[in-house]
């Protein structure tokens, strides 16, 4: 008769311990623990697998395999990839709901096919739904399988059965195993599924991308061993209210995790965007003060971004600060050296910052911008819509130099600015010379004097 204990497993990392705590010692979450039965079958308690021996072997004497790619058709996805798909490698994809996860793989189907045949395994859409959603995005193609299961045994055995190119599973959360008996999406099942996949689909060299649900704070449901199993892990970000989506490569061991790649959701599906610098600039007739152009790097990728700024006398005794699209924390820090440093009375005044366009930025690049764009809300003075503004700026109020100057300002000049405000240290060590005025600072202050705020 099989014998069944219980052990408490944290929901948010995966720490085991035989009795209920009220903090995970492993990762500081509180009342994160459930219970969760085991059960040991005699043959399993009892019985030893015969496993071959490994031996160590010279690491210089081993031959590697030549890493062969799979185009995915996509170019923003092959960007933030590394060149595209590696052969039998393991992918997680995380987003919110809705963001366009589904979607996107399903146009990298159709794309994918002409290298054999492609399985889609859902457990959250009937066959129906999903063939909805192809035929609003126009593919047709034979070569892509369905299957509705969220049992592994099945799913497994289809994998060995059909020897497809790329395997598909939306969601990792809705899978379960018999052999466990939590539930789906908890961290037992989820580690084992995503385990049995990646013992199946590397030992057979077939790609597989992983669907995965978020949590309310951003990361993927689910133990974090999850993302230390897979080869790369990709989010789709994007606010909900706007129709541009960034993917972003969080780890990635065949590439970069700086690139990113953008897209505009539309009716026909997920469209690439090929120069962003183009779409995240609004085209401005007249030249309200409180706004401004920086130029941010995303990996190897420069972008020339808008901020705004708004500045009102403060009602009540607290002034508000608000920031969006930028970190909260280096906005205030922002905002001290700028009081500090220039003189300006920011203490008694409501102080918003939104970045065009829902975007996120989170290089020091685009301090210099942050400070000039409140400066000229505060003094309703305008800065000149063909400025582009690139700097760290440092506790004391100094401009740092910044890294890949030579990109940013490419970009800008075949933007088609006239004027970029950058670091002196990095003016000093320009090679390339441009038909653009590029001005070197050294302080917020002079900064501020170049374009007439102060």
């Amino acid at each position: 008769m099989a014998k069944a204990k219980s052990v408490f497993v944290c929901n948010e990392c995966g720490y085991e311990s035989p009795k209920w705590l009220g903090k995970c010692p492993a990762c500081n979450s509180w009342n994160t623990f459930f219970e969760q039965k085991i059960v040991e079958t005699k043959s399993s308690a009892t019985g030893k697998a015969i496993k071959e021996k490994a031996t160590p072997r010279v690491l210089d004497e081993v031959v590697g395999k030549n890493e062969s790619r799979i185009d995915t058709g996509i170019g923003e996805l092959n960007r933030v990839l590394g060149g595209g798909l590696v052969n039998g490698s393991l992918v997680l994809l995380g987003g919110e709901p809705g963001i366009g996860k589904s979607t996107l793989i399903l146009e990298l189907c159709d794309k994918i096919t002409g290298n054999g045949k492609v399985l889609y395994v859902s457990g959250e859409e009937s066959a129906e739904q999903v063939k909805i959603r192809a035929d609003r995005l126009g593919i047709k193609n034979n070569n892509i399988m369905f299957l509705g299961e969220t049992d592994i045994d099945v799913i497994e055995e289809t994998i060995l059965a059909m020897n497809p190119k790329l395997v598909i599973i939306d969601s990792i959360q809705t899978m379960y195993s018999e052999e466990i008996t939590s539930a789906a999406g908890t961290v037992s099942q989820v580690r084992e599924i995503t385990s049995r996949i990646m013992r199946v689909c590397k030992g057979h060299q077939i790609t597989t991308i992983i669907i995965g649900h978020v949590t309310k704070d951003g990361n993927i449901a689910g133990p974090r061993v999850l993302e230390h199993m897979v080869d790369t892990v990709l989010y789709l970000e994007g606010e909900r209210y706007f129709s541009y989506r960034v993917l972003r490569s969080v780890k990635n061991r065949f590439g970069s995790t700086n690139e990113i790649g953008m897209f505009e959701m539309q009716n026909e599906g997920m469209i690439e965007i090929k120069n962003p610098s183009q779409i995240l600039i609004s085209d401005r007739e007249d030249n309200p003060p409180g706004a401004i152009i920086v130029a941010s790097m995303e990996g190897t990728r420069p972008l020339l971004i808008e901020l705004q700024a708004l500045t009102t006398p403060s009602v009540y005794g607290m002034p508000r600060r608000a920031a969006n699209g930028i970190d909260y924390n280096r906005l205030t820090m922002l905002l001290a050296v700028l009081e500090k440093k220039s003189s300006l009375p920011l203490g008694s005044q409501d102080v918003y910052l939104n970045v065009v366009s829902g975007i996120r930025l989170v290089e020091p690049a685009v301090d210099l911008g942050t400070v000039l764009v409140v400066a000229s809300s505060f003094r309703n003075i305008a800065i000149s819509k063909d400025t582009v503004a690139i700097g760290e700026v440092g506790l004391t109020g100094e401009i740092r130099a910044v890294n890949m100057i030579d990109k940013r300002i490419k970009e800008v000049e075949k933007m088609g600015f006239k004027t970029c405000i950058i670091p002196e240290s990095n003016k000093k060590l320009l090679k390339e010379k441009y038909k653009i005025d590029i001005i070197g600072v050294r302080t917020i202050n002079e900064a501020m004097q170049k374009i007439g705020l102060k």
